[in-house]
């Protein structure tokens, strides 16, 4: 089958993880996910990871309830690489070799973030899990997917989510949101779509890194995606 990418950036949040549980990680989710990756990963296709960690620890929530919010992100980043450790295992279980980086030194939990090392691992045929944000507060894991993205030289963002698509208002409170096949990113801004934070739409933008919003929920998608079908929404720079 042939493929329209070659090396992708996939952007998971940490709540898909909890599939029907209210909190932390829920094992046939995760190993579901585990396999929609492997499948791709068989096409050829070289595979980073970024995964938020809103599942265990959301860092801006925490200093709303009185964190000091430079700790709260440290806490947030710490559920980072527990989600990403967690995805490594279910991979490995899978069959698909991963390896985990992290953006702060955490040896021997994973190694330490650098492009040249991830992209070797992508090379080696390893799915790259990067950890731990951006290693800065104030920056969220949706910023942190677009430097990855960047910095790797992902020929594509995908930001896997519960919603099949980017749509004019949220679906699941609007029933007559239309949703776009593509949209360009001064649109986006021009709408005030929160597709992502304001620092992470920008730095794609500038960047020129198009982004693909699709619903990582449905079995199969993600192999669609990479093989170019229409699902999902496509986010571009004219």
């Amino acid at each position: 089958m042939e493929v329209k990418y070659k090396r992708v950036l996939l952007k998971l949040s940490g709540e898909s993880l909890m599939g029907e549980k209210g909190y932390g990680i829920d094992e046939k989710h995760l190993a579901a996910y585990a396999q929609q990756i492997k499948e791709v990963a068989d096409m050829g296709i070289e595979i980073g990871i970024v995964i938020g960690g809103g599942n265990i620890f959301r860092g801006l929530s925490g200093a709303s309830k009185g964190f000091d919010r430079v700790r709260g992100d440290q806490m947030g980043m710490l559920a980072t690489v527990i989600n990403s450790l967690a995805l490594q295992s279910a991979l490995e279980t899978a069959g698909q070799p991963a390896a985990v980086f992290t953006a702060v030194g955490m040896f021997p939990i994973g190694e330490p973030y650098g492009k040249s090392r991830v992209i070797d691992a992508l090379k080696a045929g390893k799915i790259a899990i990067m950890a731990g944000g951006t290693g800065n507060p104030y920056f969220t894991t949706d910023t942190a997917s677009a430097l990855r993205g960047v910095e790797i030289e992902a020929d594509v963002m995908l930001k896997g989510t519960r919603v099949d698509g980017i749509y004019t208002a949220d679906p699941e409170k609007d029933p007559n949101a239309v949703k776009f096949d593509s949209i360009t990113y001064d649109e986006i801004y021009n709408r005030n779509l929160r597709v992502m934070d304001l620092t992470a739409t920008t730095l794609c933008k500038e960047n020129k890194l198009p982004i693909i919003v699709f619903d990582m929920d449905t079995a199969g998608n993600l192999k669609k995606v990479l093989s170019g079908e229409n699902i999902g929404t496509l986010v571009y720079q004219e």
